[in-house]
């Protein structure tokens, strides 16, 4: 027989206690998770939200508890989109590709595909920042159904809206809970970033204030310009490096991130066209091509860019004293460069002391150790019937300088290596 025992006016007492000491717990979690945002340089953030705005799928990599998550839940709210977040992991294949729904008549209706709910919202929002978390816990089959979603929009018989963007997070497979590597075709739709803490914005961040996330400003008057520099740096780097096309890496942990095909140089061309109207830092434009096509090509694709920034060097040579040089080292040791191989194409009086006055300006207005190189080639083209311009006595003293300090650092090379 139950024993029942009876309610006395204690138990009463405590309940709202107890309750109030829940409210009063809210309260502190509320105050806890108020927090606000500034402006402030995020590369990482400024590469995601570029290719946020350029409406290519991105895919985070970082360990457990880096911030990937909660970058995408700012983001999403700075851009004020509704966020939806799916665990692909926990899905069913089916659950992407469509359940199957009898209807009235399938011999003459068919059967069709109906979507999950997430979808249904998402399509009647119109607008939205779909999160795809714990994408490299994602079995093979799961990861075959999402290649439709990633690429096409399409989840059964449903299209997401051109309002919705697609960004997945992915953990390494060392460190993932029951990790795989992703397959070579889902990896090839996705902008690679790697995502890693800062210390500052971390710390920053959990005293109440988190960087900005804000779409990249597009100059409407740089749009075609933009347009016509992405595709002659893209098509400039594939004819001549034909086999940069497609490379399918061989081993699957590179499969299953950024490599070169036709598709990613398609990404690569619509970044870098986004970025160069947004006037987006080298940096970032790095992360994100570097993310597309791969480490390799796209270090070779951004050093095709300096070059087609490079000035041309028949403008040098028109006006050696108003030239403007690049200031960074390596450009401005391949402009000169490409200076003196103007004039040994058409070698000319006018031409060759054209080329001197120049390397004196870049003497004067930048490392004196750059103009060694292209003055000891110039100096190899003069004719018999060519007098000496004065200007090479100016530069005279940095060019034997600049041996002295080559001969000295070879004798302390053989020096050391003899004392070993």
């Amino acid at each position: 027989m139950p024993i029942c025992t009876p309610f006395t006016a204690t138990d009463t007492a405590s309940a709202p206690a107890s309750a109030s000491q829940l409210d009063v717990a809210g309260d502190l979690l509320t105050l806890l998770r108020d927090t606000t945002t500034e402006p402030r340089p995020d590369t990482q953030l400024e590469a995601l939200t570029l290719a946020v705005a350029a409406d290519l799928p991105v895919l985070l990599w970082g360990e457990p508890g880096i911030g990937k998550t909660a970058a995408l839940t700012h983001l999403a709210a700075a851009l004020d989109l509704p966020l939806t977040t799916v665990i692909a992991s926990v899905h069913e294949p089916s659950d992407f590709s469509g359940l199957p729904v009898i209807g009235d008549d399938p011999a003459e209706q068919g059967v069709p595909m109906a979507p999950p709910d997430w979808a249904v919202r998402l399509v009647r929002a119109g607008r939205g920042l779909l999160f795809l978390d714990e994408l490299s816990t994602a079995p093979p089959a799961v990861q075959a159904a999402l290649l439709r979603l990633v690429l096409e929009r399409r989840i059964g018989a449903l299209r997401l809206p051109p309002g919705v963007r697609i960004v997945a997070a992915a953990n390494p497979r060392s460190s993932a809970a029951d990790g795989w590597e992703l397959s070579p075709p889902l990896a090839n739709r996705f902008v690679h970033l790697q995502w890693t803490h800062d210390h500052e914005v971390v710390v920053r961040g959990l005293g109440g204030t988190w960087p900005r996330a804000t779409l990249p400003r597009l100059d409407p008057e740089k749009l075609p310009e933009a347009v016509d520099f992405a595709r002659r740096a893209v098509c400039g780097l594939l004819t001549g490096r034909p086999k940069l096309v497609h490379q399918l890496p061989r081993s699957e942990a590179r499969r299953g991130g950024a490599w070169p095909s036709p598709r990613s140089w398609d990404m690569s061309l619509s970044l870098i066209a986004f970025a160069t109207a947004a006037g987006a830092s080298r940096d970032v434009l790095s992360l994100l091509v570097r993310g597309t096509v791969g480490d390799g090509p796209g270090l070779e694709l951004l050093a095709s860019l300096d070059r087609m920034d490079l000035p041309d060097p028949e403008v040098l040579l028109a006006d050696p004293a108003g030239a403007v040089l690049p200031e960074r080292g390596d450009l401005r040791q391949a402009a000169l460069d490409g200076v003196v191989a103007a004039v040994r194409q058409h070698p000319d009086k006018s031409r060759w002391d054209a080329a001197w006055a120049l390397l004196v300006r870049a003497v004067e207005t930048g490392a004196p150790d750059l103009v060694v190189v292209p003055a000891t080639t110039l100096a190899t083209l003069r004719r018999e019937d060519w007098d000496v311009p004065a200007s090479i006595e100016r530069l005279a003293g940095v060019v034997t300088l600049s041996r002295r300090a080559d001969r000295a650092a070879a004798r302390s090379a053989v020096a050391a290596n003899a004392g070993r």
